[in-house]
């Protein structure tokens, strides 16, 4: 028998705020989290600006052996998995003696790769990179320190789809308690926010430019967007079966209805129409729920010209002559690259919670291939009982999922 499973705990590290409490405000109030870089400036980025994401502070938590393990966007995984644990109710006595799992979503280590390796080319030594160079630089640094730290002994796997890491790592969780396999799994998101991990991506000129006024830099489905604008940060939430989370006494936020993927099988960067499509037929498949119950579209839309162009057309397509509210939240954090998948899920509870939806920042018009789709400019007070999240990555990798609310 297939089972249900439900969001019990969620965790927050994003240039909208470090507690759940203060993103939602920022989200309400339509706060930016996005600054100009002058570091990025004085390097030679074409665009520096990016979203503005506080340093972790360890220290109170970790011993100095056990911080020289973890790279930054552990570092932000790892106060989000504090949280999210601490409003899930699993303290460490419980998770000490049940099987709790693991699934983040990663796809870079840029900075903590580049270090360890200078230190070796600078002294010629490879024991000069230090001892945790290793374990930071492995692109499943999130997952091995969280699991170690935290003591979780079921799956531990690290998802690396590009922009739909922290998507695909919640579907792959969802995945295993839907059928049995697990009863309670930790998933996320996490991405570095350092310059050097899209330095190569500034290279092909795929940001925004317009530095001179970077809260209106990120403008998702609107006809004068010209690029995304980089952030991370890191994104967790605790899933369990319904049944586990009831024996637990746990708080229910949610439930997660179903979960689409699929492939471009096409072009390594340019998006198209049919995979984001099939990717959302297949969630209303999995989720047995028709269009018409969706009462907002949190939209992967990262302000690029044929990405938000493509995505408005699938999302149009499966609606149809129902006008869905669509927002993209990154129009306030930019795009926060593995993490977003994760992240998005959580703005979106936190919205549907509240009863409101974050209006899409900087959206004054659409163009003739965005004008599909009812795109909120600005923030709304409504209620909606289920939403449904897109995540679209590199290399044709799409993930939808669709989460219901649980009044409780």
């Amino acid at each position: 028998m297939e089972k249900r499973v439900v969001i019990t705990g969620m965790g927050i590290w994003s240039c909208l705020g470090t507690t759940l409490d203060a993103v939602r405000q920022s989200l309400y109030e339509g706060k930016s989290g996005i600054i100009f870089s002058q570091e990025r400036k004085d390097a030679g980025f074409f665009s520096p600006i990016c979203g503005d994401v506080p340093k972790a502070d360890l220290k109170p938590f970790l011993s100095r052996n056990r911080r020289q393990m973890i790279s930054e966007e552990a570092q932000y995984a790892y106060m989000a998995t504090r949280q999210a644990l601490e409003q899930a109710r699993l303290d460490q006595d419980y998770i000490d003696s049940h099987v709790v799992g693991l699934i983040y979503g990663n796809d870079s280590t840029a900075e903590a790769t580049m270090v360890g390796l200078d230190k070796f080319r600078l002294t010629k030594s490879t024991s000069d990179c230090g001892s945790g160079a290793i374990f930071q630089a492995m692109n499943s640094t999130v997952t091995m320190n969280l699991a170690t730290l935290f003591h979780l002994r079921g799956i531990n796997l690290t998802t690396s789809a590009a922009c739909a890491s922290g998507s695909q790592a919640l579907g792959l969780g969802f995945f295993l308690i839907k059928h049995g396999l697990q009863e309670c799994v930790v998933c996320g998101g996490a991405e570095e926010a350092n310059m050097y991990g899209v330095a190569a991506f500034d290279g092909l000129q795929a940001f925004s430019r317009r530095e001179n006024d970077p809260t209106r830099a990120s403008r998702p489905f609107d006809r004068d967007r010209d690029g995304l604008v980089p952030s991370g940060g890191a994104a967790t939430l605790v899933i369990e079966s319904y049944e586990h989370a009831l024996r637990r006494g746990a708080p229910i936020i949610a439930e997660i209805l179903g979960w689409g993927f699929s492939g471009n099988g096409d072009h390594i960067s340019n998006p198209n129409v049919a995979g984001p499509l099939c990717s959302l037929e297949q969630c209303f498949q999995s989720a047995g729920v028709q269009p018409r119950e969706v009462g907002y579209v949190n939209a992967h839309a990262t302000s690029t010209l044929v990405g938000d162009a493509c995505e408005a057309k699938a999302i149009a397509q499966i609606f149809g002559d129902y006008r869905v509210p669509v927002t993209s939240t990154k129009s306030q954090t930019g795009h926060e690259m593995w993490m977003s998948g994760a992240s998005e899920i959580i703005y979106s509870t936190l919205m549907m919670k509240n009863d409101f939806i974050a209006g899409s920042l900087n959206f004054e018009n659409p163009d003739d291939e965005t004008a599909c789709i009812q795109v909120l400019p600005e923030t709304v007070d409504t209620h909606f009982d289920m939403f449904l999240s897109n995540s679209f990555g590199f290399g044709g990798t799409n993930s939808t999922l669709i989460v219901k609310n649980i009044n409780k």
